[in-house]
């Protein structure tokens, strides 16, 4: 079964689990709204290709940790849209969930599917037990504080914010604990995989930036604008565009290079460069000119 496949039944069966009789319907809908349909679902994949790369030997812990992932990252998004945060009125191309249903709903939404996550994960049947709590310990950090995503949002609230710290935390965390637990998962070595994840991570909070000067609502299915409307750390404010690009570009020749030796690197190359050009694209009417050796 092809990677996606196997991300988008573990997280309909864990969606199905929190719609059960007896809960309040709309909030199972509110749920559902913000994890279907899915973006390019790039964590879980990320942490799956690796798993693979590595093994995969025990399948049902890679998917279910890989979508663990996927819904905290849905949580995340959630919370973001939240007009105390960024106020925006659509997500993947939909009205965002608290446009849908709701502030109050938002909320518990994004408060459900964190729970969701962990319940999900360690809700699983693994052949390797002993694997469990380690992942178990690395999605808690990948969404906590000191350095998780919760921390990555915190750093808004703040006076000031060291960019590198701040896209570290917010994007890259839940990056990390992708490479990182795709391994852990398959039974190898997590730090050996770190630095991919922190590469894409750092990468695709950068591409993002670019996209929100550069994008439109149709590209990124989200406002555009929203870093310099909210005064937020920005790549290409602190770099300007063409240093942002030339930063994009460098991470990810850092990201390919990192892939350790194993049966698995040429198709995660493939799918580093695959997401390069997906999200800072080089061709097509949102083309962003590019000085980088990668694209040549």
């Amino acid at each position: 079964m092809a990677m996606l496949q196997r991300i988008e039944r573990v997280l309909e069966a864990s969606l199905v689990g929190a719609e059960a009789k007896g809960s309040p319907p709309k909030l199972g809908q509110a749920m559902r709204h913000a994890v279907f349909p899915g973006g390019a679902r790039i964590r879980p994949q990320l942490c799956m290709a690796v798993a693979l790369a590595c093994g995969d030997d025990d399948p049902s812990l890679s998917e279910s940790y890989g979508a663990a992932l996927e819904l905290m990252h849905c949580a995340s998004l959630v919370h973001d849209d939240l007009p105390c945060f960024d106020d925006a009125d659509l997500r993947r191309g939909q009205p965002s969930v608290h446009k849908a249903y709701g502030e109050r709903l938002a909320v518990l939404a994004g408060d459900a599917l964190i729970v969701l996550a962990f319940r999900t994960l360690v809700g699983c049947k693994p052949k390797h037990l002993e694997r469990l709590p380690e992942l178990t310990a690395m999605l808690d950090q990948s969404v906590g504080p000191p350095f998780g995503i919760v921390a990555g949002q915190a750093w808004e609230c703040e006076s000031h914010a060291v960019l590198a710290e701040y896209q570290r935390a917010k994007t890259g965390s839940l990056f990390t604990a992708a490479t990182a637990g795709g391994a852990a998962a398959a039974g190898m070595d997590p730090f050996a995989w770190k630095t991919l994840g922190d590469c894409l991570g750092e990468a695709y909070q950068v591409a993002d930036d670019i996209r929100d000067v550069v994008g439109d609502v149709s590209l990124l299915g989200k406002p555009a604008g929203q870093d310099q409307t909210h005064d937020r750390p920005s790549a290409a404010t602190l770099l300007g565009l063409d240093g942002a690009v030339a930063l994009f570009d460098r991470l990810m020749q850092q990201a390919i290079e990192s892939i350790p030796a194993c049966h698995g690197a040429a198709k995660l190359r493939g799918l580093v460069m695959q997401e390069s050009q997906r999200l800072v694209p080089t061709e097509g009417p949102h083309k962003v000119e590019r000085r980088s050796s990668l694209y040549s």
